[in-house]
């Protein structure tokens, strides 16, 4: 007699004493109505697997994939891809930094020309641009080449600059 330890060293299909290859082998159930296909059956009009899935085994090559054409497959990104996309992240994430001290220090000298309700939304869009910008690379260059990409991240470098906070600083003149 064997135990449930000897099981895990033996293969389905392997010469030998195992209780399970010893059982009788229970028949398959067939389903009820004669159109029925059983879960573990496939019609010749269903070919192709769901993605994710692989077909292993005897007449895997017959076996199709849905057709997924709507959107090719795009490659990963490349690692200086990726560490180019974090160093202009973190230059922008700088930039909104900069945008808010500085407007901040800007704020009572902007108040003796325009009102509060003409400053503070420019304030607002100031400091969001670094992120819109980043993000609308992004989205806008994802079927691009990766220079076209880079480009437009360092060109929003240069035009994103915080100038309020370049030209005053935290502390001021």
């Amino acid at each position: 007699m064997t135990s449930d330890s000897d099981d895990a060293l033996s293969w389905d299909g392997d010469e030998g004493g195992t209780r399970k290859e010893q059982a009788p082998k229970k028949p398959r159930r067939t389903p009820a109505e004669p159109g029925a296909v059983a879960p573990t059956e496939r019609t010749a009009e269903d070919p192709a697997l769901s993605g994710g899935w692989n077909a292993v085994g005897r007449g895997s090559a017959a076996v199709g994939r849905p057709d997924d054409d709507d959107e090719p497959e795009r490659p990963p990104l490349s690692t200086g891809m990726l560490l180019t996309l974090g160093v202009v992240g973190g230059v922008y994430l700088l930039y909104s930094i900069g945008w808010v001290v500085g407007g901040m220090r800007l704020k009572p000298l902007a108040n003796l020309i325009v009102a509060d309700a003409m400053y503070m939304p420019w304030f607002v869009l100031a400091v969001a641009a670094p992120a819109l910008w980043f993000l609308a690379v992004w989205v806008l260059t994802r079927a691009r080449a990766g220079w076209i990409r880079v480009a437009l991240l360092l060109l929003g470098v240069v035009l994103l600059v915080p100038w309020p906070f370049v030209t005053v600083g935290v502390i001021g003149s």
